[in-house]
């Protein structure tokens, strides 16, 4: 965090949730010999130390060749956090009422006479907990098996001017792979097997195929090329396919990183998009599908494609389907193209962590991006964001479970 205001903030209330968390277990066992009232306090301050400290320390080092354990030991911290912020809140209301019940019985206490003590209620500190442990096993639940529960999210998309032979026609993408976070195999297989159930006529993918290297999706290979479809398999560049968050020893290894990437991608038999087109005919008609390499309207993320010279390639195609991660590019610039009815994004991933249920969706990540998870619309032009196949920091996933999602496209 460049702001040092924010990191003391952050920090303070990280101090705070963690006393809160010990003041509840402090009180649980207060009636505990004095012996283990001291040992369970030199566990709870040692074990969130260790935790904390082992968090920052795969945080900031670059030689640790593990990056599923760096994941893990990344994300403790944050299972317990959530947990004790929980626990802070009701007991922050409990002690702010102690405060003022306190302040009552002084002013109306006679000079001289000392007051009594207000104890912590034991009953508030195992509510506390209790309401803790939900935050906390959520969380966990979304490690063990949150983050590999995929979901077949079906959308009908009805559009005027899609040409008469491409009505029914079937789409599936998937965005967000992220295979360097896999520490199997197991999964991805999983996940293709999926795909191939639905019978469709186009696979799309939206970006962000590994985390940092080209060889994280090399033992993924022969799962991704099992991928069935009538039509090439397009494919398009996101943020984190070119390399940027981790150190390279050259500027020539670096580029060097993403021809490997996608050569990758072409020894799947996937068809890269990079800032150009391709046209689908089918029973006389046509439409065209575009890819851009990653464009985000944020300024820490990249602006590396090239809009215009993707849609001159299109030509006069009555329906286009545009592939862009950033689904920040969609207000930014895709709109100006009134020609290209679909922009299909990932990127977000939903954060991993929300509320997902009908006529109730939100993520932290809604305060960051203004379409950030599923379908926005504005005149005849559509925008779908995937939340992502893999995940990436948190190994999980909670409200926003991983998605294959499969367009029906229809005449209006």
């Amino acid at each position: 965090m460049r702001n040092p205001i924010v990191l003391w903030l952050v920090l303070g209330l990280i101090v705070l949730a963690e006393w809160y968390g010990y003041q509840a277990v402090r009180t649980l066992t207060q009636n505990f010999s004095p012996g283990a009232r001291r040992g369970i306090a030199v566990v709870y301050w040692v074990g969130s130390v260790a935790v904390w400290g082992l968090a920052f320390w795969a945080g900031s080092t670059r030689q640790m060749g593990n990056t599923i354990l760096k994941s893990y030991l990344m994300s403790l911290p944050l299972l317990l956090l959530a947990g004790k912020l929980v626990i802070m809140l009701p007991m922050l209301l409990e002690d702010v009422t102690r405060l003022g019940r306190w302040a009552v019985s002084s002013a109306t206490r006679p000079a001289g006479v000392e007051g009594d003590p207000i104890p912590r209620s034991k009953f508030i500190s195992m509510l506390a907990l209790g309401l803790g442990a939900i935050p906390f096993f959520g969380l966990l639940w979304g490690m063990v098996k949150g983050g590999t529960d995929y979901q077949v999210r079906r959308v009908t998309l009805k559009f005027p001017n899609l040409p008469p032979a491409f009505d029914g026609f079937k789409v599936i993408q998937i965005s967000d792979l992220h295979t360097g976070s896999f520490n199997s195999t197991e999964p991805l297989q999983r996940a293709v097997a999926m795909i191939n159930q639905q019978g469709a006529d186009l696979v799309l993918m939206t970006g962000d195929l590994v985390n940092n290297r080209a060889t994280e999706v090399e033992p993924h290979m022969p799962a991704l090329a099992q991928i069935k479809s009538e039509l090439p398999i397009f494919s398009s560049l996101g943020n984190h396919d070119y390399g940027d968050y981790v150190q390279w020893g050259s500027a020539a290894e670096k580029r060097a990183n993403l021809e490997r990437l996608m050569q990758n991608h072409a020894k799947m038999g996937w068809t890269l998009l990079n800032d150009t087109s391709h046209v689908i005919e089918r029973g006389g008609d046509k439409i065209s599908v575009l890819g851009v390499q990653n464009w985000s309207s944020h300024a820490n993320f990249p602006k590396h494609g090239n809009l215009p010279k993707a849609h001159a390639e299109s030509g006069d195609a009555p329906f286009k389907i545009l592939l862009s991660h950033d689904p920040s590019h969609w207000e930014a610039q895709v709109l100006n193209y009134p020609d290209i009815d679909l922009t299909l994004s990932g990127h977000t991933h939903g954060m991993q962590f929300g509320v997902n249920l009908p006529g109730l969706k939100w993520s932290p990540v809604s305060y960051v991006y203004k379409q950030w998870a599923g379908l926005y619309e504005q005149g005849r032009q559509k925008l779908y964001v995937n939340v992502g196949l893999g995940f990436l920091g948190y190994p999980g996933r909670v409200g926003f479970l991983p998605e294959i999602t499969l367009f029906e496209l229809r005449r209006a």
